[in-house]
């Protein structure tokens, strides 16, 4: 994946959102950061063109976004569906996840982003023996 350039306006908006994360965010944080997942990097409240993502690995392209009340109604719902078919557009494969299901069951969650990887490393793999 290449870079993605970001506008600066979204700098300083994303450190406030790092500086107040919600619980979620934070428990999953802990689980991703420090390449603790399977190695790979990801950063948090990351600037991607004109939005922030809560979680991005640029390796897989993968954007991991926590989806809270602040989501819920048809409004935010149809808002975050663009928003996510302009980052998929760039090549950006995204995977949600509800704030219950981090808080009460985080082993699920890790499990569909470690199953997520795995395919992806296969792929991978299937490319570079193809080549």
């Amino acid at each position: 994946m290449s870079y993605i350039k970001y506008e600066k306006f979204t700098v300083a908006f994303s450190k406030h959102l790092r500086n107040h994360s919600t619980l979620s965010e934070v428990l999953l944080w802990n689980q991703l950061k420090a390449r603790k997942m399977r190695g790979y990097k990801f950063n948090r409240q990351k600037p991607l063109g004109r939005y922030i993502v809560d979680f991005y690995c640029k390796k897989l392209s993968l954007v991991i976004e926590v989806d809270g009340s602040i989501h819920a109604g048809e409004a935010a719902n149809l808002k975050d569906k663009k928003r996510q078919k302009i980052l998929e557009s760039l090549g950006l494969v995204f995977l949600r996840f509800d704030n219950g299901d981090i808080k009460f069951n985080m082993m699920q969650v890790k499990r569909e982003i470690e199953n997520f990887i795995e395919n992806w490393e296969k792929n991978q793999a299937s490319s570079d023996q193809s080549t």
